[in-house]
């Protein structure tokens, strides 16, 4: 797939934008909206896959993913006048629903700004909490560049998917939570997107679990952060294809890229066809429903792409919101 190379700040830094200690306040922060998702594990799973698998289930989460963690810690900071003039963002789906859940708990409105292939469900979802909904062509137009024209024609606040320090320190609590039920981890196990759930909770694991391997996953045709980390600076590819919805960012972010570089072992890439095996196989064996993009660590694991010798794995299961049509096209 053709690539670009992008500006990246210097990497040379050892301070990073987020440390365990932002994570940990957050954890308090979220308390009123996100849920301390349970951690399941399977017989089945593990003789499938050659390894002793712990899965944070944020499937089960508020909204139906991991997204609330980082909306609920970033629009819990905004001052009261920041909420009066409401909060925008963009998203093909989970964030969208995140915000949407969040701002309404603080009383702001929400402007979500959608692509017009966004799975219905979750459009329904985002809509069903009073957010008002811009749609757009993602394969023409340019999210980032229509939320901020609204946010700066309106005085709302921007709220990022990924790349923020606070929306970062919110999603690095999944771990933090799985880490503390699930101590002796040999290795995290995290979806890819823009990098904002891999880079909180790579932060995490690295404080509580020093010697912890830490794997991303992607899906083949997203392969964006794979190939920045061979590259060695962000790269960025043209709109991926994949069903894996939620981690169709072109590129990784600008703060998250330097923390997949410092504690991120690898990223591998997963078939949309692997994705699918793994749906079918969390859904009729361990009766749980899960999107492709929250697949995507099942998926690796199954497909004996994960790094040999890795013991006992923590897999984060990012999302479980999935269109009635695609899960009937499923069986």
């Amino acid at each position: 797939m053709p690539a670009t190379e992008t500006n990246s700040p210097d990497n040379s830094s050892n301070t990073l934008c987020v440390a365990f200690e932002d994570i940990r306040e957050a954890s308090f922060r979220i308390r009123p909206i996100a849920k301390c998702t349970p951690v399941m594990s399977s017989r089945g799973f593990n003789a499938a896959a050659g390894i002793e698998a712990f899965f944070k289930c944020e499937n089960l989460q508020t909204g139906g993913a991991f997204k609330i963690r980082g909306a609920s810690n970033f629009i819990s900071r905004l001052s009261s006048e920041q909420l009066a003039r409401g909060v925008v963002a963009y998203s093909s789906g989970n964030h969208a629903q995140a915000v949407a859940i969040a701002a309404r708990a603080w009383g702001a409105q929400a402007t979500l700004v959608m692509p017009l292939d966004a799975p219905r469900s979750k459009v329904e979802a985002t809509r069903a909490q009073g957010a008002r909904i811009v749609t757009y062509d993602r394969l023409r137009e340019d999210r980032t560049a229509i939320g901020k024209r609204i946010a700066e024609e309106t005085g709302a606040t921007l709220v990022p998917p990924f790349d923020h320090p606070w929306t970062i320190a919110g999603q690095g609590t999944a771990a933090l939570e799985l880490i503390e039920e699930i101590p002796a981890l040999d290795a995290l196990v995290v979806p890819v997107g823009g990098g904002g759930l891999i880079s909180g909770c790579s932060i995490a694991a690295k404080h509580l679990r020093p010697g912890i391997r830490v794997i991303g996953v992607e899906p083949a045709d997203a392969n964006d952060t794979a190939l920045s980390l061979a590259a060695g600076k962000r790269v960025e590819i043209p709109p991926p294809e994949t069903i894996a919805d939620g981690l169709r960012s072109p590129a990784p972010g600008e703060l998250t890229f330097p923390i997949i570089q410092r504690n991120v072992e690898r990223v591998v890439l997963v078939t949309d066809s692997e994705i699918r095996d793994a749906m079918r196989f969390l859904l009729s064996r361990m009766k749980i429903l899960v999107e492709p993009s929250g697949a995507v660590t099942a998926a690796a694991a199954l497909a004996g792409k994960l790094p040999q010798g890795l013991g006992r794995a923590g897999l984060v299961l990012s999302g479980g919101n999935v269109d009635l049509d695609f899960l009937a096209e499923l069986s």
